[in-house]
């Protein structure tokens, strides 16, 4: 994997942030937190895209002639609730 250097500029308190976690141990060091912080704003964004796409194609399907008791039951069939797990 390519390897891309950045040269970037952090506010005292954001350094000293950083400088905490590794301290504790939870990141190895402040490279390996900016990445996984990227992972997690990128896996945010991407789950941000398809509801906003889920809630579009609903608002453009129209109205629904199933009553709420229908749509709930399917949606409870479609996650397997009240089925042993396997």
């Amino acid at each position: 994997m390519a390897v891309v250097r950045k040269s970037i500029t952090f506010t005292p308190q954001m350094n000293e942030w950083m400088q905490s976690l590794v301290a504790r141990g939870e990141y190895a060091n402040e490279s390996e937190y900016l990445r996984d912080l990227i992972r997690h704003h990128q896996e945010a964004t991407s789950q941000r895209i398809a509801l906003e796409k889920a809630l579009k194609e609903g608002l453009e399907s129209g109205v629904s002639k199933k009553s709420l008791d229908d749509i709930w039951t399917a949606a409870e069939e479609k996650q397997g609730y009240g089925k042993e797990p396997t």
